[in-house]
């Protein structure tokens, strides 16, 4: 499905998604981004959207707002690429009563700045229905009150972030757990087989500082014992003295809250200077984070937010692993999480009708209710935008395949 790439000042290299960091990350994220990012398709002045139409005739646009480029970029591109492939096998079966769905997609590098500047432009001058797909806390916290203004509706986000969720927004749907399920989960594992005593690493920057206050109540609350945390640069460049300073503490468990290259050099560093179990949350361990990590990635426990990708006890399971085979990707957790948001996305789609509006999705998406997409069951209703508070724990195992 092509990607369409307006060509302002916003399509940009990692540098410019990187011009509000320190220049130690900026470099790290320059590195990162040229080691394991290929490169934009360039963009065709004759695949410029125009405006969704309500009349149930062409296209239905839906806005996607994402990191084409920057650190974050390879990270989120399997996710990316099982949307797309939701999307293109709905579109294969004759689209939403005979119209397309088609992603609109402007990069933002990762930073909310450009986030907010696409959802504008998206909304105001390429008409699309929905955003879809936006990733980051700082990036959906900045677009609520826009989604407000444009009534604008927002289905599927990547951040469990509790802020996100503390008060139902009218136009956001999300699909995962919050990082608070997450974290029970992971506490309460911990607590049952004796591991108690927890230590935290957690990334300085906001997401990591603002998620430290609940990580350190929840230990306590579940009946684990907090042993300290120390900080750990996104760039990842101190890892070994976080570890070292972390083994002082003589933890049984280290609890990593952290995303992208921290993660890789942390594990690592955690493996040669205490030896404990790590544990992490859903967003930490992604394809690129096992590819990186190798056979160090072994032993890394990991929350996830849907079932394994692996295992073909449900038909939703079954289905993506077909999808995957047909556009030759790989089955993998990253890929299956784009491929059931892609789903939801469709379903609401579907509920709206062809001369869906904005309005009208909304309405479709409340009414949603007990949504099962074969074996896995979202619950959505006007009083609840939060369609899913599934977690499970896995292990990676020899050669970076997961283990229930």
């Amino acid at each position: 499905m092509p990607v369409v790439q307006p060509p302002d000042s916003r399509i940009a290299c990692a540098a410019s998604a990187a011009h509000d960091l320190s220049g130690a990350r900026r470099r790290a994220v320059l590195c990162w981004a040229a080691a394991a990012l290929p490169a934009l398709a360039p963009w065709s002045a004759a695949a410029q959207a125009q405006p969704s139409r309500a009349d149930g005739k062409g296209d239905i646009l839906i806005g996607r707002s994402t990191a084409m480029s920057g650190g974050m970029a390879p990270f989120l591109q399997p996710i990316h690429e099982g949307q797309d492939a939701a999307i293109e096998d709905a579109n294969a079966k004759g689209g939403i009563g005979g119209r397309k769905i088609r992603l609109v997609t402007m990069d933002d590098g990762f930073d909310p700045r450009r986030t907010l500047e696409n959802a504008k432009q998206l909304s105001e001058k390429d008409g699309v229905v929905a955003l879809f797909g936006v990733s980051g806390t700082s990036q959906v916290i900045g677009l609520l009150p826009y989604l407000t203004q444009a009534k604008l509706p927002l289905i599927s986000v990547y951040t469990g972030s509790p802020a996100v969720r503390a008060q139902q927004h009218p136009y956001l749907f999300t699909t995962r757990a919050s990082y608070a399920d997450e974290l029970v989960k992971i506490v309460r594992n911990l607590v049952a087989v004796q591991t108690s005593r927890i230590a935290v690493a957690y990334e300085n920057n906001d997401f990591g500082k603002l998620l430290l206050p609940l990580v350190e109540k929840t230990i306590v609350a579940e009946g684990g014992t907090l042993a300290g945390s120390h900080a750990l640069a996104p760039t990842g460049q101190d890892a070994g003295d976080a570890a070292k300073a972390l083994a002082a503490l003589k933890p049984q468990a280290v609890l990593l809250v952290a995303a992208g290259p921290p993660v890789v050099t942390y594990v690592r560093a955690n493996r040669a200077h205490l030896g404990v179990p790590v544990y992490a949350l859903s967003l930490a361990a992604g394809s690129a984070v096992l590819k990186a990590l190798g056979e160090d990635a072994r032993g890394l426990a990991v929350a996830r937010t849907g079932p394994s990708p692996t295992r073909p006890t449900i038909a939703l399971t079954r289905d993506f692993q077909a999808s995957m085979k047909r556009h030759n990707k790989p089955v993998d957790y990253d890929r299956y999480t784009g491929y059931m948001d892609g789903r939801v996305l469709v379903e609401g789609l579907r509920a709206a009708g062809p001369g869906v509006t904005r309005a009208g999705l909304v309405s479709a998406m409340q009414g949603l209710g007990s949504l099962d997409l074969g074996g896995y069951t979202y619950q959505f209703s006007a009083q609840n935008h939060h369609g899913s508070n599934f977690v499970d724990i896995v292990v990676v195992g020899p050669g970076g395949v997961y283990r229930q």
